[in-house]
C-alpha cells in the first residue's frame, strides 16, 4: 500500500524521505506542502523533480472533494458533503460562533453504532476514515471559505471510540503548531459510551472534551434507542465517566436528545439530575432531529422549559443546543442519505 503521507506524522515522513534515498529534512518540506494545501506531489515545487516522482510512485495525498454544498440563510452555517478517494461521501458542517468557528467532522462513512434516532447509522458501518482523511474536511472547508477553524467536535458520522487508533492520530495531527494548530482543549469527542475506550481514552493524557451520549435516565429506556446499552448499562456508563474525571481533571458533556414521549417527562429529568449530581459535568439537552425513517417527534418547547428547569433543581450545569443550519438539515447523515438515494 502507499504511504498516506497527510496521516504521518513530521518524523514519520523524514522516515519515508531517508528511505527513498533523500535526506532526513525532505519530511519537513512535504508536511509543510501538505497543509499549504498542496493536492499533489508534483506542487510541492520545493521538491527535486526526481523526489516528486518517487513519492507519486510510493505515497498518495488523499483527498475529500466537496461534491455538495449547503449554506443556511438563516445563519451561515455551511454543510458540506465530501467525495473521498474510493467514492465514498461524508459529511461535515461549518459553523460559525462569537468564539470562533466551529467544523463538526465524522469519523466514519456511516455507523454501527445503531441508534434509532441517528440518521447517520441507517445503513450501518461502511469504513473508517483514516486521520488525513478527517483533517482533510478541516483544510478543504479553510480553503473554500477562507476562514480559520479554531474548535473541532468530532460528532459527525460514526462512533469516534470504534475508530479509536485513527482518531486519536488525527487528535495529535490537528494539534500541531505547524500543521493545523487546533488546541486539544478546543476539541471535542463525542461517543456513546464505550466503557473500555472511554479507560483508554482518559490514560492517553489529550485535554480534549469528552461527550457522552446519555439519551435515557436508565437501562431501560436507553435500550429502546441504544443498542449500546444492551451491553454498557448506565451504572457501568457513569462510572466510567466518573473515572474519566478523576484522572483527567476534565468535565463531561453529556449529550441529551429529548425526544417526545419517550424520554422527556419531568420523571425522566429528575432522574437524570440525580445521576448526574454532584458529578463535574454540563448536560446539553438536544431536541431530537425528525428523520424520515422514524416517527420521532422533537419535545414541545413547555416540555423542554420543564425538563430543564427540573433538571437544574439537582445544581446542574444545562443548556438547550441551539439549532443552527435548521434549513440545510446540518445534522449529520442526512444528505448522504439524500445523495445515496438520488445515485441509487
Amino acid at each position: 500500500m502507499k504511504a498516506d503521507v497527510l496521516s504521518m506524522f513530521p518524523t514519520e515522513l523524514s522516515e519515508l524521505a531517508v528511505s527513498l534515498g533523500q535526506p532526513s529534512y525532505r519530511g519537513k518540506q512535504i508536511f509543510e506542502g501538505l497543509y499549504k494545501g498542496a493536492d499533489s506531489f508534483y506542487a510541492m515545487t520545493s521538491l527535486p523533480e526526481r523526489f516528486r516522482a518517487l513519492l507519486e510512485e510510493n505515497a498518495i495525498i488523499k483527498t475529500a472533494a466537496v461534491k455538495r454544498k449547503l449554506v443556511s440563510k438563516i445563519d451561515g452555517t455551511v454543510k458540506y458533503l465530501y467525495e473521498l478517494y474510493d467514492g465514498e461521501t461524508v459529511e461535515s458542517v461549518f459553523m460559525r460562533y462569537k468564539h470562533g468557528n466551529t467544523m463538526c467532522i465524522s469519523t466514519q462513512v456511516g455507523c454501527r453504532m445503531g441508534c434509532a434516532f441517528c440518521a447517520s447509522t441507517k445503513a450501518g458501518l461502511v469504513r473508517p476514515l483514516s486521520a488525513s482523511e478527517m483533517l482533510l474536511k478541516i483544510i478543504t472547508a479553510e480553503k473554500d471559505l477562507g476562514e480559520w477553524v479554531s474548535n473541532v467536535v468530532l460528532m459527525g458520522m460514526g462512533e469516534p471510540l470504534d475508530n479509536y487508533d485513527n482518531v486519536i492520530r488525527f487528535l495529535k495531527l490537528a494539534n500541531l503548531e505547524n500543521g493545523l494548530n487546533i488546541g486539544l482543549r478546543h476539541i471535542s469527542l463525542s461517543t456513546c459510551g464505550l466503557v473500555e475506550k472511554m479507560d483508554k481514552l482518559a490514560d492517553e493524557g489529550l485535554p480534549v472534551t469528552l461527550s457522552v451520549s446519555l439519551h435515557a435516565p436508565n437501562d431501560e429506556k436507553r435500550r429502546q434507542i441504544m443498542p449500546v446499552a444492551n451491553k454498557y448499562s448506565v451504572a457501568e456508563l457513569i462510572a466510567a465517566c466518573k473515572r474519566y474525571i478523576a484522572k483527567t481533571g476534565r468535565r463531561i458533556s453529556f449529550e441529551y436528545s429529548l425526544i417526545s414521549g419517550v424520554n422527556d417527562s419531568p420523571s425522566d429529568a429528575a432522574e437524570v439530575g440525580k445521576l448526574l449530581s454532584g458529578m463535574l459535568c454540563h448536560l446539553n439537552l438536544i431536541p431530537v432531529n425528525p428523520i424520515k425513517e422514524k416517527s420521532f417527534v422533537r419535545s414541545e418547547k413547555n416540555a423542554i422549559k420543564l425538563f430543564t428547569e427540573t433538571a437544574e433543581k439537582y445544581k446542574i450545569n444545562v443548556t438547550v443546543r441551539r439549532h443552527l443550519g435548521a434549513d440545510i438539515n446540518a445534522s449529520c447523515g442526512q444528505l448522504r442519505a439524500e445523495d445515496k438515494n438520488a445515485i441509487n
